[in-house]
């Protein structure tokens, strides 16, 4: 059926909802993985465009989980990883926050992402990671032992800690 819609000269793949959401951003969201390569076929469908939040098609993908989009999307030069959404949200801040370990490795992979980058709220990977429990992200952040630490992630480390007290 896309496909079907892409082959129309009245169809324009990268028109927006009212929420600013492009068909690239809902085929990422969702984790459609072959409908985000078709759509990143094209040259008139922006891969990096941001809805009314700056949520990018990464954002998206990153914050559900979905590793094989995160990938695709990831293989392009026009992708800014560390793109900031609603609340400074970066990707790899995202996929920590919900526990998405898979998509974090992918992130961390890469050597232009910026691993203590904090949201508008000073809230970096790593505490969003500790503070909702997601000890397997908290180690791959920690890089496996505690000697490889920044002191802004020691910081964060510390006010996660704080906020777990305060929330048990």
């Amino acid at each position: 059926m896309v496909k079907l819609l892409l082959g129309r000269d009245d169809v324009n793949p990268d028109k927006p909802d009212e929420a600013g959401l492009t068909p690239l951003s809902q085929a990422a969201f969702n984790g459609h993985e072959a409908v985000v390569k078709l759509l990143l076929g094209r040259d008139d469908v922006n891969p990096d465009k941001p809805d009314e939040h700056d949520r990018t098609p990464l954002w998206w993908a990153a914050y559900n989980g979905h590793q094989g989009v995160v990938k695709t999307l990831l293989a392009r030069d026009d992708i800014d990883p560390n793109r900031p959404g609603i609340e400074g949200q970066i990707p790899l801040c995202l996929a920590a926050s919900n526990g998405h370990k898979g998509v974090v490795k992918i992130l961390l992979g890469r050597d232009d992402i910026e691993p203590d980058n904090p949201d508008t709220y000073g809230r970096t990977p790593l505490l969003r990671a500790a503070k909702n429990g997601h000890e397997a992200v908290v180690r791959i952040l920690l890089g496996g032992t505690t000697s490889t630490l920044t002191s802004q992630t020691t910081m964060a480390e510390h006010h996660s800690c704080a906020l777990l007290k305060m929330t048990t």
